[in-house]
């Protein structure tokens, strides 16, 4: 838990006003409380009272946290709001790459960057010096060519997750927390009663008759059950993924948390020297507690790839947990793997015999020479059923696409033509 210092307070404090205002910081980083929850902390601190700083904290907390992955960002909002101002300072630079260097860097952690957010909304921004303008010369006929113009969000849609700044990826990364991945369902084997079903159902109809002392006055139908896949999503973040795999990963947050999406399950597995399972981080309501959860677990960020030993352990120990009921299977790494070429050729094999379906993206397809020469890149694209970008937002938005069309193959036609095969 976090540590705390005196809290000082005014002569005369305003203390309702406060706590009015903190809690309109909390629900601007995220938490759902409305009037009434207020109400009841201003009455809980007057009723309880306060001697000391962790009396107040938890009066507060008991208030506005009701779920667990709540309880970092009520941090977060509350040493921000209550504590040092020393630390204010520090998020503003975090925050205004203008004022950068004012203070120390430093990383920020889960939910502090939304906690800063919150806090600076509405703040106006620091006062800086115009830009100097250069005095127009007399009779220069300037023209603007508006015909390509794009917005930011636009511009951002196409921009390599690798080219991005730190302001742009921010702004990147709320796009992608917008994003869906529908997927149709899928009919089972197993049917279920309907009136107007096509398929006739005797067992039924032959009960019901008995029931009437034989005389058959109903005629049963039934249809096919519907039921809907799992996602699996088996990621890179190998050292030349690090930028993408950070990328993909709050877009599979997204489509976790997603109610409605249609997923039966979503899996998700991080790799680069050994395997990690990560499913249960990103089921966190808070990206940012998810993902530094996930990274937490995962110690093999930005080394190295051992992809078919890693596909290998994923099949031995996972495999028949998480491929039931025809799952996808969403693989995402630019394929160059320094293992033995033999364990990766059985492992990737073995993947697509469980999968309904293997979607493969690889960022090096952003690139207009790219040709599968590397061994690994050749040994896993002969084993995928479709094989597309994963770059930018765009190629994420036509993720959607690929699922929604069990025919689709991406650019894997292409790539194997350049095969030979």
């Amino acid at each position: 838990m976090a540590k705390y210092t005196d809290l000082d307070l005014p002569e005369h404090p305003k203390l309702a006003h406060n706590i009015t205002w903190f809690a309109r910081a909390l629900r601007t980083a995220g938490l759902p409380i409305g009037p009434g929850r207020v109400i009841d902390a201003i009455r809980a601190v007057e009723t309880a009272g306060f001697t000391d700083k962790r009396d107040f904290y938890w009066v507060l907390h008991a208030c506005f946290v009701t779920k667990r992955d709540q309880r970092e960002t009520f941090d977060q909002v509350f040493r921000l709001y209550w504590r040092d101002p020393r630390y204010m300072e520090q998020m503003i630079s975090f925050m205004s790459p203008m004022v950068r260097g004012v203070a120390e860097e430093r990383t920020a952690k889960a939910a502090e960057k939304r906690a800063a957010e919150a806090l600076l909304e509405g703040a106006q921004e620091p006062d800086l010096p115009p830009p100097l303008e250069e005095e127009p010369q007399e009779d220069t006929l300037i023209e603007v060519d508006a015909s390509r113009t794009m917005s930011d969000e636009e511009r951002l849609r196409t921009l390599d997750f690798e080219q991005m700044s730190n302001a742009e990826m921010a702004r990147a990364k709320k796009m992608i927390a917008r994003l869906t991945l529908p997927v149709q369902p899928l009919k089972s084997r197993r049917t279920i009663a309907a009136p107007q079903g096509l398929s006739p159902d005797w067992r039924r109809t032959m009960r019901t008759a008995m029931r009437s002392g034989g005389e058959l006055t109903r005629f049963e139908r039934r249809t096919p059950r519907i039921r809907w896949p799992a996602l699996v999503a088996i990621c890179d973040i190998s050292g030349s993924m690090s930028h993408y795999s950070r990328a993909v990963l709050h877009f599979l947050h997204a489509v976790s948390n997603q109610k409605g999406a249609g997923w039966a399950d979503v899996h998700a597995f991080t790799f680069g020297t050994r395997l990690t399972n990560i499913t249960r981080h990103l089921r966190q309501r808070d990206v940012d507690a998810a993902l530094a959860a996930a990274g937490a677990q995962a110690q093999d960020w930005e080394g190295g790839t051992r992809i078919g030993q890693c596909l290998t352990e994923f099949n031995r120990d996972w495999s028949r947990r998480v491929m039931g009921q025809g799952a996808i299977v969403l693989l995402i790494t630019d394929g160059l793997d320094r293992g033995d070429p033999d364990e990766l050729e059985r492992a990737i094999t073995r993947l697509q015999l469980t999968a309904r379906r293997v979607i493969w993206l690889n960022p090096l397809l952003r690139f207009d020479g790219f040709a599968p020469k590397a061994k690994g890149i050749a040994t896993i694209l002969r084993h995928v059923d479709s094989f597309r970008a994963g770059h930018d937002i765009a190629s994420l938005e036509g993720l959607a696409a690929a699922i929604a069309k069990p025919d689709d193959v991406g650019e894997k036609a292409r790539m194997m033509r350049l095969l030979g095969v």
